[in-house]
């Protein structure tokens, strides 16, 4: 895989060199790490770079701010924009105040959300929509999501016992298909199978991948199937026997399965409903709906890094059909973006970064994954994914979460191109992922402002070169980087006043 390099001290201009890996002095980000150390390369992983400095930060033609709006469309999506894990959870608990209706549209429980309340309590959500802390909000689990019922109770106890009540404010789609334990070791022994081609997926084994192909081969079961016991029996019989001729040696006891399922049918049924019906008669009504995204697109089944993707499609094309909601009720899409990027699990990752820079930044940005608690592959901002991304999914506006992780860096770099081997730009991300990692990235370098932003929660008063990393990214992207996060807290927030968007250029 392609291995993004670390070469900060070069003159201005094109340069390429062999990788630098970066050493902190202590524990904490310094100065020092910016100083080129001593190599550092996975064992597998090809290593070019490209490094261009950048020596205006802000953009050449600053817009005047306009006078900020209100911020109130009927319909808002929120999206990933990366490789998931960029801190949807939290702009969604945020939204979620203002909004009567929270949506999840598709994925499953390996989505993991975690957010705080206002007294700064922790809650990681997978199956239950972030805005569940809002007790005015009644949230939807739409029919593009795949269920494990006996999960979800699980979490809605877990919620209970810490005084948050789902009764009466959770509707799960009666077309939304069943996710069994049959599906989670089917998952597992297909990664199992690919262990000796050193091909794993690196999936979460939550048997998401194999939920959806029951789906697509329509075999799949339904929320609304236990609502006729006989149907359902005889359709997770013959889902079994598919499993038992697929794998030597499976076991699975499908009768044991039917029996949680017959006794739990009574407590899922005041929850079920047609969500497709209903959340369309809410938008008659007048009512704000606020949709929350899963995964996200680099992860997309379409548009990702095939096959190192989820199973269904984080982008907007599964917001339209995990809800039943035309394109054209839509009213703003936000795409949330990290101010660096992570990604859990294998497949192609153009700007990571490697050695002790990428170690510290995982500990003080926290980057373990929700659902596993496996350690995020660290990375610079993807300018090139980030522009992929907002293409695909019509991007109204941006969140860019923790900033302040970068608080301590004398430069922050960002990929802006990928150089293909003849020499060639690239400016999309290609879809022959062995192209992908024989390109190297073209980098800009950027200051750093080498100062706590954690407290900051107006725009003013961030340092000058934090406002111009956004402001230069806004330009890059052509789109309103609109909300700031400095800190895992709901109130960890600073809003940016719009500007009128530069043309996206290359």
């Amino acid at each position: 895989m392609m291995k993004a390099q670390l070469q900060l001290h070069a003159p201005t201009g094109v340069v390429m060199r062999p990788a630098q890996a970066l050493r902190p002095s202590s524990a904490a980000l310094t100065s020092q790490w910016m100083q080129a150390a001593a190599p550092q390369r996975a064992s597998s992983r090809r290593s070019r770079a490209v490094t261009l400095r950048c020596q205006a930060v802000a953009p050449a033609v600053a817009q005047a701010p306009r006078p900020e709006e209100k911020f109130e469309p009927q319909v808002c999506v929120v999206l990933g924009t990366q490789w998931g894990d960029e801190g949807k959870g939290k702009l969604v608990d945020i939204l979620a105040q203002e909004y009567e209706i929270v949506a999840r549209a598709q994925g499953g429980a390996n989505a993991g959300h975690t957010i705080y309340d206002s007294e700064g309590n922790k809650y990681k959500l997978h199956l239950i929509p972030s805005g569940i802390l809002n007790p005015a909000a009644t949230c939807v689990i739409g029919n593009g999501v795949v269920v494990h019922l006996p999960g979800l109770f699980e979490e809605i106890r877990g919620m209970k016992e810490r005084g948050v009540s789902v009764e009466g404010r959770l509707l799960i789609s009666d077309r939304a298909h069943m996710l069994f334990e049959l599906h989670k070791e089917i998952d597992g022994a297909r990664e199992a199978e690919l262990a000796g081609t050193g091909k794993q997926i690196g999936t979460t084994k939550r048997g998401i991948g194999p939920a959806y192909a029951s789906k697509a081969t329509r075999n799949g079961i339904r929320v609304g199937d236990l609502k006729r016991p006989k149907i359902f029996e005889e359709k997770l019989r013959k889902l079994a026997d598919d499993g038992f001729k697929r794998f030597e040696g499976f076991e699975y006891d499908v009768e044991a399965d039917i029996e949680t399922y017959r006794q739990m049918a009574a407590t899922v049924a005041p929850f079920i409903s047609d969500t497709v019906f209903q959340i369309n008669e809410w938008y008659d009504e007048g009512k704000k709906i606020l949709i929350e995204g899963a995964n996200a697109t680099m992860l997309d089944l379409d548009f990702g890094t095939y096959p190192f993707v989820t199973s269904s499609n984080p982008s907007i094309g599964g917001v339209i059909s995990g809800l039943g909601l035309a394109p054209n009720k839509l009213g703003a899409v936000i795409g949330v973006a990290k101010a660096y990027t992570t990604r859990v699990g294998a497949g192609p990752y153009p700007t990571e970064i490697f050695g002790e820079l990428a170690d510290v930044l995982r500990e003080v940005g926290a980057e373990y994954g929700t659902t596993t608690g496996r350690p995020r592959r660290i990375g610079w901002l993807d300018l090139v994914a980030l522009k992929f991304a907002s293409r695909i999914n019509g991007l109204t506006h941006i969140n860019l979460t923790k900033l302040d992780v970068l608080s301590d860096l004398e430069e922050i770099k960002v990929g802006v191109a990928y150089r293909k081997p003849d020499g060639e730009l690239l400016h999309t991300v290609p879809e022959d992922l062995d192209l992908l990692e024989q390109c190297e990235v073209v980098y800009e370098t950027l200051p750093g402002w080498k100062q706590d932003i954690s407290k900051v929660r107006q725009w003013d008063d961030l340092p000058e070169k934090a406002r111009s990393y956004v402001s230069w990214v806004e330009q890059k992207l052509g789109v309103h980087c609109k909300w700031i996060g400095v800190g895992p807290g709901r109130d960890a927030i600073v809003m940016k006043p719009a500007e009128v968007p530069a043309a996206v250029s290359r």
